[in-house]
């Protein structure tokens, strides 16, 4: 199985926000969930540009553990994304996918 669709979706988090585990899993439809977009972000090839950091847990937790879990935290930080404690206000940052329209209509020339 090929992670790529979710990282490509990944690449989308525009800087400032945040998305869950179970955010990408539901867009996506994968049957592992969040756990397995959790496995997919675990395996994240590096020098492809892939903004890891800013896929969080439920509710806007921070649950990626040392050393990882700082960087995690400074990149978002310089991002402008507040945290406390361990959360991020996802009313605040949360980026949700963008659902492809039907079709779009070409303009008929006249």
């Amino acid at each position: 199985m090929s992670w790529d669709p979710v990282y490509q979706l990944v690449k989308r988090i525009p800087r400032g926000h945040v998305t869950t585990y179970g955010e990408l899993a539901r867009k996506l439809r994968f049957r592992g969930g969040a756990r397995a977009v959790g496995y997919a972000m675990a395996a994240c090839p590096n020098g492809r540009g892939i903004p890891w950091h800013r896929v969080v847990g439920a509710g806007g937790r921070l649950i990626i553990r040392e050393p990882y879990g700082s960087l995690q935290r400074r990149l978002l930080e310089t991002e402008g994304v507040t945290i406390e404690g361990r959360r991020i206000d996802m009313e605040r940052y949360a980026w949700a996918p963008k659902k492809k329209s039907a079709g779009r209509k070409r303009a008929t020339k006249r």
